[in-house]
């Protein structure tokens, strides 16, 4: 009797351990695990936006957005000018590295890539492009519509390639960037072609970039509802418009103050389309689908508010100049600061690869994981 007590008693040990086992990843203590796992899902990163994304979609373009030429580049590996609009590695190519799918993110519209590339994502983004489609025609880019007809393009591409099984894991288990606006008001709304500014005022044009930037995302759903339901683009992230007003070439010539009317536009934007992101969590998360509003706006002005603290002490300035003509085509080949690292910004209007990386870590230490 005493006998079988002890070996049913033993039969419940091994019983109780195999259920541990089977439920641990539920366990407190398998956290870290089971975030880990849910990283490994993401099989590629894809953005689509302007030029602080553009990794070298507009060196074969018509337009003065280009960067492929020195200094642009300094820092990149190799010393190679890309057409990324910074010394080094831009947004797009930190956020892959964090995320653990590869060191850079490609252009799309580069004649060598390869099938590497193609799985673990790419860049649509064009220098110059923005929400309002006339934003991309004065600057001669390719516009938020142009970039998501590439995205198809590359869709049927990558099906080709390996399959329409292979090609569904990966769109699926992808994750979206979109970083537009900037050039909105920069380049549109405040230039001096002032073409919507006879058209809008300042609350009616930043409600026509709201339901563009919301028809960006829901025109790319409808039109392609039926692969998107199966495949498609599921996690989202809106990267926020900046504070303009703060690059070298906004502020008031001479100025060491932020342009308060630019940076106002970018925050009432940024207001708005925080509310859509709500919107559109409340209605498609039944689907599986998550957006999320990544505040570039605040971190960056942190940076620029606290020079020291992150290790800057030049704010006003860029490294290669600080004017309207300070950037793009206009600096080819000119010499640049010997001092980078003391520079929030590259150009009259780009951040440096030093700056960038500060805020993209604070993205993953704030809401970045709502995509996870």
């Amino acid at each position: 009797m005493a006998s079988s007590y002890r070996c049913l008693l033993a039969s419940l040990a091994l019983q109780f351990v195999y259920l541990l086992l089977l439920t641990a990843p539920l366990l407190p203590h398998a956290h870290g695990a089971a975030e880990g796992a849910a990283k490994s899902k993401i099989s590629a990163v894809f953005v689509f936006g302007d030029s602080t994304v553009d990794s070298g979609n507009n060196n074969n373009r018509v337009t003065v957005a280009k960067a492929d030429f020195p200094p642009y580049g300094q820092d990149f590996p190799g010393g190679n000018a890309t057409g990324r609009f910074s010394n080094g590695k831009v947004p797009g190519d930190i956020i892959a590295s964090r995320l653990g799918v590869k060191e850079l993110l490609q252009p799309y519209i580069r004649e060598d890539l390869e099938l590497g590339d193609l799985r673990t994502g790419v860049v649509f983004a064009s220098g110059g492009s923005g929400y309002d489609p006339l934003t991309s025609v004065l600057t001669g880019a390719t516009s938020s519509t142009g970039q998501l007809e590439l995205f198809n393009d590359y869709k049927e591409r990558l099906k080709a390639l390996v399959g329409e099984e292979e090609m569904t894991r990966v769109i699926s288990e992808g994750i979206y960037f979109t970083v537009f606006g900037a050039n909105d008001f920069a380049n549109n709304y405040f230039s001096q072609i002032p073409i919507r500014r006879y058209q809008y005022d300042l609350p009616s044009y930043v409600r026509f970039l709201v339901s563009s930037a919301v028809n960006f995302t829901m025109h790319w759903s409808y039109s392609y509802v039926h692969k998107l339901n199966e495949m498609g683009a599921k996690r989202i992230g809106f990267i926020g418009i900046p504070p303009v007003g703060c690059s070298p070439s906004q502020r008031e010539l001479g100025s060491t103050e932020c342009e308060p009317v630019r940076n106002q536009a970018a925050q009432l934007f940024n207001s708005e389309i925080t509310k859509e992101m709500h919107r559109l969590n409340a209605e498609k998360n039944v689907l599986g689908s998550k957006f999320a509003y990544l505040d570039m706006y605040n971190n960056l002005l942190d940076l620029i508010q606290r020079p020291n603290y992150y290790g800057f002490t030049e704010v006003a300035e860029g490294c290669c100049g600080s004017t309207m003509l300070d950037v793009a085509i206009f600096i080819k080949n000119r010499p640049a600061c010997p001092n980078v690292h003391d520079y929030i910004f590259w150009d009259s209007f780009h951040p440096t690869e030093e700056a960038y990386n500060i805020v993209v870590d604070k993205l993953f230490q704030q809401n970045l994981q709502d995509l996870m």
